[in-house]
Parts: structure tokens; sequence; C-alpha cells
């Protein structure tokens, strides 16, 4: 039986209109830079459809999947495989994003780079490719070049080709994307913790510019200036070495920051010039000349003047000679008054007053024996010669006292 009473249920209608109202209210909207989280359903010959949770699955093509060469994409990625990816682009005609790993491994290789110079670490790497200006290598998935001045090695640059090299960072630009290396640093900083400035090394002549001549020194180069060969001028180097002579050197600066070594032979020479004329004469005495550079090095560090010590001599001499002359200009004075006395004393009387004021002939003898203790006390012979002065002083009075007192015994 219909129950007539029942009314009508109205139909709930969901219409295509509706649906896509529904998404646009709970889509997330995706801006190129960003970095989102998405899984792969599909993998392609050339690259891999990825959901991100975007109305369209994303792609992503095998050039961006790497920042290292990609021939397939299972090389990196897998079915069902969630990771993150950067969007590249906006939606093309059908909606889709394209995405990339590769620069966010671009953006992460930099930053760790620029930790690496930070730190001033050493990296190895291997050299994969050369061209005219040096060779390349990768670090940290990055492309670096390593400048030819750079590359310390005899061997041509051709056959560096796979060899691993340690290499110190001098360049590290990731807005004009430039990583500059330096194999050449890397070797001089370890073998800089085994030299000093001062030390004679053997070195042989590898190369010569006008400027100067490079020299290896135990597998690093280090350049003898044209203005450290010789006391005297040289118009070129190449008037003075051969490439492949064999010469010690002494380090005269150590540049750890900067990768350099600063050789010298000026300053091993016994005279101005020797390295021109005499150069056995300057390897016999390298060592000596060294040892007089680091004492003159050592006392500049430490604010000592060679030039103080004779200045302070020159007083000292005019002192000893002051004392000198001071005993022997009393002694003269002494003999005269002496002569005079006996020459006035005539009577028994007088030579009888001349014995009695004999014994004020040992004051000279007093003076004379205070001069060897002048003599042999140089720091001390201001005191002595203002002693001096007045016993030479005093002598001559003693002297006039003794003639009157014998004129007074005459008289009598």
């Amino acid at each position: 039986m219909v129950n007539v009473n029942q009314k009508p249920t109205n139909d709930i209608g969901f219409t295509h209109d509706d649906f896509a109202a529904l998404l646009d209210k709970y889509d997330y909207h995706f801006s190129p830079g960003d970095i989102v989280p998405g899984t792969v359903f599909s993998l392609e010959p050339r690259g891999a459809l990825i959901d991100i949770g975007a109305k369209t699955a994303a792609y992503i093509p095998i050039q961006e999947m790497s920042i290292n060469r990609v021939d397939n994409p299972e090389e990196v990625l897998q079915s069902n495989e969630t990771r993150e990816f950067y969007i590249l682009s906006d939606e093309n005609e059908e909606g889709q994003l394209t995405l990339s790993i590769r620069r966010i491994e671009y953006m992460r290789a930099w930053e760790r780079v620029r930790q690496l110079q930070t730190e001033d670490a050493t990296v190895r790497s291997g050299v994969f490719a050369t061209n005219r200006g040096g060779a390349l290598v990768r670090i940290e998935g990055l492309r670096g070049f390593i400048p030819g001045s750079h590359i310390s090695t005899r061997k041509p640059k051709e056959d560096l080709v796979g060899e691993e090299l340690p290499l110190k960072f001098l360049e590290v630009d990731e807005e004009r994307n430039r990583l500059v290396l330096s194999h050449r640093r890397a070797l001089v900083e370890r073998k800089m913790n085994r030299l000093e400035v001062g030390e004679v090394v053997i070195g042989t002549v590898r190369g010569i510019k006008p400027y100067g001549a490079f020299i290896d020194i135990g597998g690093v180069s280090g350049l003898l200036h044209i203005s450290e060969i010789s006391h005297e001028h040289i118009d070129t180097p190449h008037s003075v070495f051969n490439v492949n002579d064999e010469l010690k050197v002494m380090i005269i600066d150590l540049d750890a920051e900067r990768g350099r070594i600063s050789l010298s032979t000026k300053q091993l020479e016994p005279e101005p010039g020797d390295m021109i004329k005499n150069r056995d004469a300057v390897f016999d005495k390298a060592e000596e000349m060294a040892a007089k550079f680091r004492e003159q090095l050592l006392a500049k560090e430490q604010g000592i003047t060679p030039e103080a010590a004779p200045a302070e001599e020159v007083p000292a001499a005019t002192e000893e000679a002051t004392a000198e002359e001071a005993p022997a200009a009393t002694e003269e004075a002494t003999e005269e008054a002496t002569e005079e006395a006996t020459a006035e004393a005539t009577t028994e009387e007088a030579t009888v007053v001349a014995e009695e004021a004999a014994p004020t002939e040992e004051a000279p003898a007093a003076v004379e024996e205070a001069t060897p203790e002048a003599q042999a006390e140089p720091e001390a012979q201001a005191e002595p010669e203002a002693q001096a002065e007045p016993e030479a002083q005093a002598e001559p009075e003693a002297q006039n006292e003794t003639q009157e007192e014998v004129a007074a015994a005459v008289e009598e």
C-alpha cells in the first residue's frame, strides 16, 4: 500500500562545477623556486612523472635529475620513491609543472663549497679534462677550474686526466658560477710545514722569466726574483741561470695564503756580485751566510739595532785616554816640584826638612797604583778620572807647602 502522505525527496546534485570549485578550495598554489615533497609514480625513457599534490602530475626531465650526468632515470629515481623536488617553472599549457633535483643539489653544493673554503680545507679530486688554460675537476658535483699557473707538476697537462690531485680553493663565486682551485697552493702548504724562513735548500731551475727564475724545491715551485739574485745589477736572469741548473737558495718568505715561496741568492753572497763572478763561493758559504741572516732577522724582531754598540764605545775610549793622561800629568808636575825643592835645600837643615817632606812623594805612587785599576774597570772610568784630577791638583799644592817650609828653614 502506497503512503500518499509521504513527501517526495529532492535529489541532491553534485555537478562538475561543484567538483571544480571544491578542487580550487583545497588546491595548493605552487611557485617557481619552491621546494616541495613529491612521489614518483611513473618512469619514462627521458624523465619521470611526480605527484606533488597538484591537479596534474608534475614532470622532471632526465637532465634535471642530478648535478652529474644521467643516462637513465632509474639511476636516480625509483617508483613510489618520495623525496624533495625544486619547482623549476610555472605550469605549461597542459597545467603541468616542471621539477628539478639538480637545482637542489646545485644550491647545497655551493653551500658546502663555501663552508670548505671558510675552513681552508684541502680537497682531492680527479682531473676529467684539460684545456689550453688549465685543468677541469669536480668538487661536490660542481665543475671547478685549475689555472695552468697553479698546477705544480712536471707532467704535461694532458697526462693529468684521471689523476687525483690535492687542491685548495682560490675563488668561490656562486653568482658568477666561478669555482677556481689551486694544486700548487695545496702542495706549498704541505711543504711549508717543513720549511722555515732563513733555511737553505737545494733547488733546480725549472723556468726563467724576465722578472726572475722559478726554482723547484722538493716538488713545489719558489720564485727567485731578479732583485734577489745578486747585489749587483742584472739585466736578465738568462745571463745568470740556465734551465735545469742546480743551485742553493735561501727561503726569505713563506706565504701560505697565496701559496708562494720567495727565494734569494743575494743574501748568500759573501761579497757583492759573487753570484755573477764566483758562484761556487756563494754555495760553499751558503749555510754560514744564512746563519748571519737569521741572526739579523732575530735581532730585528727583538728591536736590537747593530749600530748602537759602536756609539757607546766612543765615550769609553775618551774616558780611558783621560784616565791615562791624568796620572801622566800628575807625575810630570811632581817631578818638577821635587827638583825645585832639592835645588833650594842648600843647608843641612834644608836637607833634613826635605827628608821629612819625602813621604809626600808617595802621592804619585798612589796615583800610579790607581791607574791600572782604572784601566781594569772601563765601565767605571768616569769615577777614577774624577778622583785623579783632585789628586793631581793636591800634589802641586803639597809641593808648594814643602817649598815654603824649606825656605823658612833656610832663613832660620
